[in-house]
């Protein structure tokens, strides 16, 4: 099978993410997206993440019932600072009888000759690009990966201008988010008390 994987903090996940994620596993190249919820990032500030078992669990109540989508802890298991070369490496060893590709935002694109071991990813797995909203004003720096044929710009793919980080300041104050968030999500984090 044709996996690609979708890496983020999840935190939360939000329909923005589940629509790219369902719209990439319906893709010709794809049969399931796995999101892969990543206890770190070196690039993000950690000060406001959740309990990575919390941000797992609201992953998993948001795509349970798409049997395209799945949700993996696989990088909870690996060394930290968790890297993607060595995920991918992982996931390869692990399950041998499917493919891997990376699906990643254009705004990450922007910077991915600075991802460790880049050029071992590029080498053996096919990278698929979708646009981001919240940069889709900004003129592509063009770089020599990005013409390489391993990467594939996904042009159609229907994105919204919505993040984490606003959820995230909206529940804090309050605001009704449930237009932004999965009713199973919305129920979780009231439930919970979460971003208050």
């Amino acid at each position: 099978m044709r996996i690609g994987l979708y890496f983020g903090t999840f935190n939360p996940i939000h329909v923005g993410h589940l629509i790219i994620a369902n719209y990439m596993a319906q893709s010709e190249n794809i049969d399931q997206v796995w999101l892969v919820v990543t206890p770190q990032n070196p690039f993000k500030v950690k000060e406001s993440l959740l309990a990575d078992h919390i941000r797992l669990d609201m992953a998993k109540e948001a795509t349970e019932d798409h049997p395209l989508l799945q949700v993996s802890d696989l990088e909870f298991h690996l060394p930290k600072p968790n890297y993607t070369i060595s995920t991918l490496t992982h996931f390869t060893e692990k399950y041998p009888q499917h493919t891997f590709s990376l699906l990643m935002g254009a705004d990450n694109l922007r910077s991915f000759h600075k991802w460790y071991n880049w050029e071992q990813i590029l080498a053996k797995h096919q990278i698929y690009v979708y646009p981001r909203a919240l940069v889709a004003n900004e003129a592509p720096q063009e770089s020599p990966e990005m013409s390489h044929p391993h990467i594939h710009f996904m042009a159609d793919v229907p994105v919204l201008g919505i993040s984490a980080s606003m959820i995230r300041s909206m529940l804090a104050k309050q605001q009704d988010c449930s237009f932004l968030l999965t009713d199973k999500v919305m129920k979780y984090i009231d439930d919970r008390g979460l971003y208050k």
